[in-house]
């Protein structure tokens, strides 16, 4: 249906489509808006291909790419948990968790002492991974850490089904598992963290976070429950600055005017888009743990240096 819809939406005189989050399931709306010359914006993809690679010229994304989140998984944790043993085990569903493990492994080779003990694959819609946990369980000693590349719901089954094991190894993920409203699934959760561009916490080092988050609250009733509210007003902001610019919605002019920008500040860190990568390829990340069952951020990383462009198409 995503096509069709994004066919309909095109006919009503759209000049901006919004598509939605994943790449899997955004780029056949996407792909009618390149056929049509118009502008598209994935909500929230972090896949690479939805942009210029998968898409076309006119398709931007408004998130931070999931490989960026797994290299600053690695990045971080090594530095500051001294991780030096990881396990990765991959959710094969989308390519979404594709890209964390991607950004991950990149990273890893990159930390001197930064060991991958071992790593296993799974569905998110797996009742079980008690297999995948033997093996873990029958290494010589647990991993450090366990580099968990997946989302909701089969994250959450997943990291119960490790604690209910007595896997007590540090879980890292990607920004998907943000959000308080699976930790009911995974009562007292401990030593579990993940990457995001803001907190829904009260605590973002920017009080203009919170603000939003108040005034998002009157407005619709409810606090964000997961970050991922945030980038669809990224998208707006930066697509409203680039239509001004371009004195119109021209959509060659307006991505011109995209590709332009250069750490352009918005509320939730700066956004970068070239001629060559639609998406952010480097970006400071706040570092959001749960203890005991209470999410909080904790630090916050930019990664050392960009992913390069062949790591985000995993040649």
């Amino acid at each position: 249906q995503s096509a069709k819809a994004g066919l309909e939406a095109l006919d009503q005189g759209a000049d901006l489509l919004v598509v939605s989050c994943d790449y899997d399931f955004g780029a056949p709306a996407a792909l009618e808006a390149q056929k049509k010359g118009k502008v598209s914006f994935f909500l929230c993809a972090e896949d690479i291909k939805a942009g210029i690679q998968g898409v076309g010229r006119h398709a931007f994304s408004a998130s931070v790419l999931a490989a960026v989140q797994g290299a600053t998984m690695a990045e971080w944790a090594y530095n500051k948990r001294n991780v030096r043993r990881a396990y990765v085990l991959l959710d094969n569903t989308i390519e979404y968790d594709k890209g964390i493990c991607t950004g991950f492994d990149w990273m890893a080779k990159q930390q001197s002492g930064l060991v991958i003990t071992g790593r296993d694959t799974f569905k998110n819609g797996d009742a079980s991974i008690a297999a995948q946990i033997s093996r873990i369980k029958a290494l010589p000693q647990e991993p450090d850490a366990i580099m968990l590349c997946s989302y909701i719901p089969g994250a959450a089954s997943a990291v119960r089904q490790l604690r209910a094991a007595g896997i007590q190894s540090l879980i890292l993920n990607g920004a998907a598992v943000d959000g308080n409203y699976w930790l009911d699934s995974v009562p007292g959760l401990s030593n579990f963290v993940v990457p995001v561009q803001g907190s829904i916490y009260g605590d973002d080092p920017n009080p203009k976070v919170e603000e939003f988050n108040k005034t998002f609250a009157s407005r619709y009733g409810a606090r964000p429950s997961s970050t991922y509210v945030y980038p669809g007003y990224v998208l707006i902001d930066v697509w409203a600055k680039a239509v001004e610019r371009a004195q119109g919605t021209d959509a060659d002019k307006v991505t011109a005017e995209l590709e332009k920008m250069h750490n352009e500040p918005t509320l939730f860190g700066a956004r970068t888009f070239t001629k060559e990568i639609h998406h952010q390829n480097q970006a400071r990340l706040l570092i959001s743990e749960i203890k005991g069952g209470k999410p909080g951020i904790v630090d916050q990383w930019t990664l050392s240096k960009p992913v390069p462009l062949d790591v985000l198409l995993k040649k």
